[in-house]
């Protein structure tokens, strides 16, 4: 009986450990969310009495429940985990890695009566850890030679069969070093305190040296990113409550009308059912199932969010123009502005909902999706690294195609205010496509000489978004990282956006006769 369970737990914990980051992550958020209720009980025993009702109302309930289940999650399987004391070890680190500077001063060669004699090492003092050395960089003006360990221990060294790490460092020329599984003997301690250097030259030289180190698990800067995601979600949401308390009124109601409707629920349930089923569906890729898998599923979720969106735009701004309960709403003493901003705000947490509930799922799909893949076409066993590694670079993707949405849900509110419903999905739809083709428009009307041709395109380009700036489902799929200053740019242009869309809502909407 133990024979047959260590196996299955053995594979278990392979697609399991990068969800017990994500959820050790959660706990983190979850705790920080507490920590920052707490200072508001201390400021406002009124405004603290409030925060556990804002969270059960609207969008942050179905988010705290995730956010809870991931935590669980992370608890029950930490038995399973491959080394959770050393993974958590590995993230206390984490705020003393990174790059050091150090600068020395090295003395010249000794001469006596013209004479030369050998140089002596010169000691200097450096701080790092031997597992989580990354790169060595060297840089002097002189003719130097560094050494991991001094030349006093050369016999100790080849007794043990060590090595002793040695660098040429030649005048004004950087030495760039990255260490690998066979240079470990080149430190004699995991803490290095020190390195050893010889000057040949007859001048004194200023040695520049560059250290940079990262924790031996990288895996888990997943946990401070998830909880800080998590935190400002929270805090953003009470922001709003505090400043924006009757936008977040009318958010909150449409965002609570918006997840009742039939169609988001048939959404939500459609996308659960497709992510699952993927698991076992054969692409027949000779192995990059886990690819197919990646780019379908940002796909899907994305698509099932902007049919959300537009139909959640369409029903909450023109039935309700349509229907006078907007002059109702706003017979009250709420203004036009408010009444936009809140649906257009209800609107988006309606839709994150979606993203957290099928991203979270399609993440947990893609870490196991790595392991099946490999026992379904007898490839060796994959590390938990693995499945980490195809899990974390698929969240890129679900951040660009959320941020696509709000771009698209700011035009689908602007067109409601004047459009119903169904002239709302043909619009839509349509800018979504040309949004998609933009750059390939802009390039097919480059070089022609026809004018309209060249008009219509630069018309296109202004005017409608590029949204394939956010499609990057071919690069996640491929494995390709996707940089911090990517994500950073689309977030502006999303925002900038976003922000040109409702002020034209608020214009069309600002002189419509709701009477």
């Amino acid at each position: 009986m133990t024979l047959a369970i260590t196996p299955l737990l053995g594979t278990a914990s392979i697609w399991i450990t990068p969800l017990w980051i994500l959820g050790l992550g959660a706990i983190v958020g979850l705790l920080l969310c507490v920590l920052l209720w707490g200072a508001i009980c201390l400021v406002s025993r009124q405004a603290g009495a409030s925060v556990p009702m804002l969270v059960r109302e609207g969008a942050l309930w179905p988010i705290f429940c995730v956010a809870t289940a991931l935590s669980v999650v992370s608890i029950v399987a930490t038995p399973i985990i491959f080394q959770p004391l050393e993974l958590i070890s590995s993230l206390k680190r984490l705020p003393v890695v990174g790059v050091d500077q150090f600068e020395f001063k090295v003395a010249a060669l000794a001469t006596e009566d013209e004479d030369f004699h050998e140089p002596s090492q010169q000691k200097i003092d450096v701080s790092f850890r031997r597992s989580e050395l990354t790169l060595l960089k060297f840089k002097a003006e002189e003719d130097l030679e560094i050494s991991t360990r001094p030349e006093s221990d050369a016999d100790s060294i080849e007794q043990e069969g060590d090595e002793r790490g040695i660098f040429k460092v030649s005048d004004g020329v950087e030495v760039v070093w990255y260490p690998s599984d066979d240079s470990v003997t080149f430190f004699p301690d995991e803490h290095v305190t020190a390195l050893y250097v010889k000057n040949s030259s007859t001048d004194e030289a200023n040695l520049q040296v560059s250290i940079r180190s990262d924790i031996s698990h990288p895996e888990m800067r997943t946990v401070p990113i998830t909880a800080l995601s998590i935190f400002f979600i929270f805090s953003g949401y009470l922001l709003i409550s505090f400043f924006a308390p009757k936008v977040l009124a009318i958010s909150l109601s449409t965002s609570k009308s918006e997840m009742a409707q039939p169609l988001y629920l048939v959404t939500l349930a459609i996308g659960f059912f497709l992510i699952l089923a993927s698991i076992w569906v054969p692409y027949n890729t000779f192995g990059e199932d886990v690819k197919m898998l990646k780019d379908s599923g940002l796909t899907l979720v994305l698509v099932l969010s902007v049919i959300v969106a537009i139909y959640a735009a369409g029903n909450s701004v023109a039935e309700e123009i349509e229907g006078r309960t907007a002059l109702t709403v706003l017979s009250k003493p709420i203004g036009r502005a408010q009444f936009v901003f809140g649906k257009f705000l209800g609107i988006i947490l309606a839709v994150s909902v979606i993203f957290v509930i099928l991203g979270v799922l399609l993440l947990g799909t893609i870490s196991y999706k790595v392991v099946y893949d490999a026992r379904e076409t007898s490839n060796p066993e994959p590390s938990w690294q693995e499945s980490h590694l195809e899990m974390v670079r698929t969240v890129p993707g679900l951040v660009l195609g959320f941020l696509e949405t709000v771009v698209l849900t700011a035009l689908s509110v602007a067109i409601s205010t004047r459009l119903p419903l169904l002239a709302n999905f043909v619009v839509s739809f349509s800018i979504y496509v040309l949004g998609h083709l933009t750059p390939l428009i802009v390039q097919s009307a480059i070089g022609q000489e026809f004018a309209p041709v060249v008009f219509v395109g630069q018309l296109i380009a202004t005017i409608v978004p590029v949204l394939d700036h956010f499609n990057i489902q071919a690069a996640v799929a491929a494995g390709v990282a996707v940089p911090y200053s990517y994500l950073f740019t689309s977030l502006v242009y999303c925002f900038l956006y976003s922000l040109i869309a409702m002020l034209l809502a608020l214009t069309l909407f600002e002189d419509r006769d709701l009477a």
